[in-house]
Order: structure tokens, then C-alpha cells, then sequence
């Protein structure tokens, strides 16, 4: 039998967080660290010392014997330098010491990071800043002080930096419009809550596919006779391994301070969903990157492997992650919190109508926010939302935004409750609109669900972009509304005006349909199919002047995030075709003509026996041709992988994008084919039948 868990003594049990920092920490340093923490305000050195010491006496009884800043380079992921505790003492022993300086700041080497031509190679200075905003915790016998990243020069390195000035940025916006409502806020803070999908896998199947190791994806994979087309995995009874894998994952997590709250199977199978309870933007991106690492150790102990790629498995639903972002006051109240009259909460319109104009005006961020090689194969493919952005607001806010626009009176909609038709069983409450997974960006009742991230992606992007945004809206409007002589008037003209404008981007239906496609070209709406045609609108005019207007980046640093982001997604494909060129060569072909040369053999002694003809002729003939057809093709590939050209890495792009990706599709279709005509006994490595239907 299973022991009960003590959630609540587990929850935070690793983290340095309120109740360990009033334990430890004395009152007055105590209060000024948490005036830090609320308002942003600096860190005095003195205050560091005390709380490095505090820290790290925390850290020292929970196991803990060196410390790391931790940070979030442009790679995405997580970086991290490990020092000891020790200090040498004049008796050749030592002492555990941690100062104020060493958590304030850290050196690591800058060099090896991405920096888009910000930095060269021998320059390697770098610095990290400790972020007092988000806890410290404990892991893996070190103590975790989550940090910024800048380089010498003072240029930002990292994700981290531009997502606490996107915060501040949105946050002093809002509590201006606030201030016109008579409301006397000192922050609004942006939430977030990741919804993180997820595959998980044998460990051998996965050591058996360069392709997974490599790319984190397959390349090659004929359809199994059973996909997803059953719609019986979804929500369905979960395994008891990866049920126990979960239950493991929750506690992990817990550890860590991390609202682990639902998890369920997914439409693929093998797929999966882990959810949390939404939290400060910061914090969740730090939660977010801990929860894939996490995800990743766990699995191995239950004899699995996670895959966080947004597209594993060709013919099935890939991952994403699913963005709930909302902005909520120091006092707790949700800013898009519709209320029970929505129509009669002007300052929910106001704030409503500022998301609209923001998506609208800068659509091509947000794309951009979510575009990587791998989750190209995703979007739009009938399982997340097409690479169109546009809004879903429902029925509701649709019928008062046009009642608004139309300057007519509006009904206010009557929630029913919705019989079952079974005595025993209640009735429901039944929304005045329904969901609508197919939008990109989904009003969800107080929050707006933006559907387009992979799963693998950093969240602190998208989120940058989404502040950022709206933050320049709420500035036009407290800068036009602070000087109204009558604010209630020009107010709901403002309103009108803006909805009558950016309505385009909104779409209350079917985003897969093919006629939205030609609907949306005639709104005016980028189709940015592809992260080869996005990213070069990062640093179009209008995008610089949002963000050098509010702090968030440099123009020198957007140029430079620019370039990094093309370079990965070139570098991402190159590492694909380079695995496929030698699955082909070392893998498939041989397997191949060893399946000929035994079916030849058969052939052969059927002609001696005086048996003529026979299937297995055919068969030889056929694979015989495909595999032809597969070593042209391969050597095709290679070809025009070694003529890259070299120059502007958007021609390089370019290149990847229209040359290189056909020319793996034209090695993946013989390779699939063949892949059902040899005999499983000689096919190099595990199947999709044999990976996503394990017992």
C-alpha cells in the first residue's frame, strides 16, 4: 500500500522561500528584502550579506555543499556554474562561507553562449545578477540562485532580463489606467499559467533512433495501422507506470515550490499533460524551465524517456504549451475578470480592448515569439492553432463589443443551467459561450490562452512579447484618457474607436477550415507560414520603437536575439540533415540490401526448384527500385547540404527552407515505404508501432 503524503510539509520544502526567510532572516532585513521582492526596488549590500549567510545555512541542512547562479542563456534552456561552499582555514581545514557578493553576482565565461555577433569569441566576460524576485531552492546538492545574464559591455545575454523589463513595463502602464478608475495601485503584475503536453517513451527505443537522440524527433517513421483516429487515449485510464511516473513527477515538483495541479493522458498516444496553477510570469518561466528538467530525471528512473519536441512523431498530434496570461493587481483583482455584467465594467472593456489592439498591431511578434524549426511542423496542422494570429473572444464579449461599436443597447446574456436528463444527476451551469481550440489567442473566461507555443519553447518569450504590447496600448490610452474633461465619454469613444479598427483580428470560428485562410488574406492578417518567413519582421521599424520605447531591449539587442534565432533554426536543420544522410548510409541501406539478397536467394532457389514467378520477385523487384530511388535521393541531400551558401544567415535560411527541407522530404517518403516492405527482423530500429503502442 502506498503511504499518505503530506503535501502541505512537502510543498516549498526545497525552496528559500517566505516562511524559511521569517525563520531565518532578521525582521528588518526581512522586510526590506521583501520590499525588493514586491516593488522592485534595489538590494542593499549589507541586506545581501545577511541573507547570503541565511541562504546559505538553509542550503548547507538540506544537503547542500556547493552554489550555482542559475540562468537562461538564448539557447533556451537552463545554464548553471558549480561552486563549493568551502573556504580554506589557516589549520588546512575549512569553512562553509557564502558572502553577499557572491549571491548579488556572478562571472561565467560569456564566450560560448549565443550573443547574434554581440560578443566574439575571445571576448568572455560575462555577468550574472541575482534575481531576488524568484526563490532560491536546492537541488542535487546544490543551492539554485536564480540569476540575469549580461555580457561586459552590458548588452543582455539572456531571457530573463528582457522579461522582468517587459513586467515592469506593462506594470506601470496599467496602474496609470488604473489611477483614471480611482484606484491607487503600486503594481500589476503579469501571470502565467504553462500547460506543458509532453511524450514519453522506452529508454531502449529511444537509445536504438539517432534521429531521437540527435533531433529529439523521428525522421523517418511509416504510419502505424492505428494512430490517434480513435480518440481513446484522450483522457483515458492512465498506465500504471506512467501513473507512477506522474505521481512522482507531482511530488518533485511540489518540492520545488511548483503548483503541479492536473495531469491527464493526451490525444497521441504515448502523450501526456502536466498543468499548473498560475503564478507571477517570472516565477512560472522559471517553474516552467524546472518543470521540463525535471520531467526529463524522472523518466529515466521509471525507464522512460521524455520527448519535449513539438513534433516527435509524424501522422499524430505534436506538443505545445499552452500560455494563460492575465495581468492581476497587488490586491489580488484580475484585471480580465469580466464580472457578472461584463457590459457594465468599463474598466474590463478598457483592458480588453487594450489585448485586442495589441495582438492586432503586433501579430507579427507573436509568431515570431513561437517560431523554431520544430514547431513549423505543428501548426496549422490540424492539432494547434494555424500559423494566422487572430482572437477568440465568444459570443458574449462579441454581441457587447458590437453593441458598442453600433452605439446600441445590449441584453445582457441569461445563464441558464443545463438539464441532463438523468434525475440523479444536478444540473450544470452553462456558459454563456463556449471554447474554441482552434484560436491562436482564446479569451477563457478571465484569461486570454495563447495556443501556439511548442512545447519545448522558453515561455519568458511570447510573455516578453504579450507585455510589451500591451503596455504601448495602455500608454496611448492613459495618455489620451488623462487629459479627457470627461472621462466616462471619451472613454467609451476610445473603446469604440479601437474595436472598430483592430475587429479584424478577431475570429470566432473555425480555424482549420481552408476559407479562413482566404478570410484572414482579405483582413489584412499575416500568414507567416514559417519561422524562415517570420523572424526577419523581428526588427521591422514598428517592433524596435515598441521596445526601445519601453526598455526592453536595444535595438542592437533585438538585431542580435535576430540573428540568434536564425542561426538556430539553420543549425537545428543541418544537425537533422546530417542524421538522416547517416541513418540512410550506416541504417537503412544496408538493411535493405540485406533483405534483397536473402529474397533474391529465395528467388533463385525457386527458379532451380522449377517453381516460375512467385510474389517474391515482384517484391525483390519493387524494393530493389525503392532503394535505388532512397541512395539517390540521400546522395542528393548531401550534395546540396555542401553547397550552402555562405553570407547573410536570412540567405543561409533561405536556403535551408526552400532547398534543404524538400530534399529531406524526398529521402523520408522512399525510406517509409520501404520501411513496410522489409521484413521487421532487418529493419534497423524500432518502429512507431513498436514505439507508441508499448504495454
Amino acid at each position: 500500500m502506498s503511504t499518505a503524503k503530506n503535501v502541505p510539509a512537502l510543498f516549498g520544502s526545497m525552496v528559500f522561500n517566505e516562511t524559511v526567510m521569517k525563520e531565518r532572516l532578521p525582521k528588518d532585513v526581512y522586510r526590506k528584502l521583501k520590499k525588493t521582492m514586491r516593488e522592485g526596488t534595489a538590494i542593499d549590500a549589507d541586506v545581501a550579506a545577511v541573507v547570503a549567510t541565511a541562504m546559505k545555512d538553509w542550503a548547507v541542512s538540506k544537503g547542500a555543499t556547493h552554489y550555482t547562479h542559475w540562468f537562461q542563456p538564448m539557447t533556451g534552456i537552463t545554464a548553471e556554474k558549480h561552486d563549493s561552499f568551502i573556504s580554506p582555514t589557516d589549520d588546512g581545514g575549512v569553512m562553509m562561507e557564502f558572502s553577499g557578493k557572491e549571491l548579488i553576482k556572478g562571472e561565467p565565461d560569456a564566450s560560448s553562449f549565443p550573443s547574434g555577433g554581440l560578443r566574439a569569441t575571445f571576448e568572455a566576460r560575462g555577468y550574472t545578477a541575482w534575481d531576488p524576485t524568484s526563490y532560491a531552492f536546492v537541488k542535487d546538492g546544490s543551492l539554485y540562485i536564480p540569476t540575469a545574464f549580461c555580457s561586459f559591455t552590458g548588452e543582455i545575454l539572456d531571457k530573463k532580463t528582457p522579461l522582468l523589463r517587459s513586467m515592469e513595463a506593462v506594470s506601470a502602464q496599467a496602474c496609470r489606467v488604473l489611477k483614471l478608475f480611482g484606484k491607487d495601485v503600486r503594481r500589476v503584475t503579469a501571470t502565467v499559467g504553462p500547460e506543458q503536453e509532453y511524450f514519453l517513451i522506452e529508454k531502449e527505443d529511444y537509445a536504438k533512433r539517432k534521429d531521437l537522440i540527435f533531433t529529439g524527433r523521428t525522421l523517418f517513421g511509416a504510419k502505424p495501422p492505428k494512430g490517434q483516429e480513435m480518440e481513446d487515449h484522450y483522457f483515458g485510464s492512465i498506465r500504471p507506470r506512467v501513473a507512477a511516473f506522474m505521481a512522482e513527477l507531482d511530488e518533485e515538483l511540489w518540492k520545488f515550490g511548483i503548483f503541479s495541479k492536473t495531469k491527464h493522458n493526451e490525444v497521441a498516444p504515448c502523450q501526456h499533460e502536466m498543468a499548473p496553477v498560475f503564478t507571477t510570469v517570472n516565477i512560472a518561466s522559471d517553474h516552467n524551465q524546472l518543470t521540463m528538467e525535471v520531467m526529463k530525471r524522472v523518466a529515466q528512473k521509471h525507464g522512460f524517456i521524455c520527448l519535449l519536441h513539438e513534433k516527435p512523431f509524424d501522422g499524430v498530434n505534436g506538443s505545445g504549451k499552452h500560455n494563460n496570461w492575465s495581468l492581476s493587481t497587488d490586491d489580488g483583482e484580475n484585471l480580465l475578470e469580466p464580472g457578472k455584467t461584463p457590459s457594465e465594467n468599463a474598466q474590463f472593456l478598457l483592458f480588453l480592448t487594450a489585448v485586442i489592439k495589441a495582438v492586432d498591431e503586433y501579430q507579427d511578434l507573436l509568431r515570431i515569439s513561437v517560431a523554431t524549426a520544430g514547431n513549423d511542423h505543428r501548426l496549422g496542422a490540424n492539432e494547434a492553432p494555424p500559423a494566422i494570429v487572430s482572437m477568440f473572444i465568444g459570443d458574449e464579449l462579441q454581441a457587447i463589443l458590437d453593441a458598442i461599436e453600433a452605439e446600441t443597447d445590449y441584453t445582457e446574456m441569461v445563464k441558464t443551467k443545463m438539464g441532463l436528463g438523468v434525475s440523479a444527476l444536478p444540473d450544470i451551469p452553462k456558459d454563456t459561450t463556449d471554447r474554441n481550440r482552434t484560436s491562436p489567442f482564446a479569451f477563457t473566461g478571465n484569461k486570454f490562452e495563447f495556443r501556439m507555443l511548442g512545447s519545448a519553447l522558453n515561455i519568458a518569450c511570447p510573455n516578453i512579447m504579450i507585455n510589451t504590447a500591451v503596455a504601448e496600448e495602455l500608454r496611448q490610452f492613459a495618455d489620451e484618457l488623462e487629459g479627457a474633461a470627461d472621462f466616462r465619454a471619451a472613454l467609451i469613444d476610445l473603446i469604440r474607436r479601437e474595436v472598430k479598427a483592430h475587429k479584424r483580428i478577431i475570429f470566432n470560428g473555425n480555424g482549420y477550415d481552408d476559407a479562413w485562410i482566404a478570410e484572414a488574406e482579405k483582413r489584412g492578417l499575416h500568414n507567416l507560414k514559417s519561422t524562415a518567413e517570420a523572424l526577419p519582421h523581428y526588427t521591422d521599424a514598428h517592433n524596435v520603437e515598441l521596445f526601445t520605447r519601453h526598455g526592453v531591449y536595444t535595438r542592437i539587442e533585438m538585431e542580435s536575439r535576430e540573428e540568434a534565432l536564425l542561426e538556430e533554426y539553420y543549425k537545428t536543420l543541418r544537425i537533422e540533415a546530417l542524421t538522416m544522410i547517416d541513418m540512410v548510409r550506416e541504417e537503412i541501406l544496408p538493411a535493405c540490401i540485406s533483405f534483397q539478397h536473402d529474397l533474391a536467394e529465395t528467388v533463385l532457389r525457386k527458379k532451380e526448384a522449377g517453381i516460375a514467378g512467385g510474389m517474391e520477385s515482384g517484391l525483390l523487384s519493387e524494393v530493389s527500385d525503392k532503394t535505388e530511388t532512397l541512395y539517390r535521393n540521400n546522395e542528393a541531400l548531401e550534395q546540396v547540404l555542401n553547397h550552402t551558401p555562405v553570407g547573410k544567415v536570412q540567405e543561409i535560411v533561405n536556403y535551408y527552407h526552400d532547398v534543404i527541407l524538400p530534399a529531406m522530404d524526398a529521402v523520408r517518403a522512399p525510406a517509409d515505404q520501404l520501411e513496410t516492405l522489409v521484413g521487421k527482423k532487418y529493419w534497423p530500429f524500432p518502429t512507431y508501432s513498436d514505439i507508441l503502442f508499448y504495454v
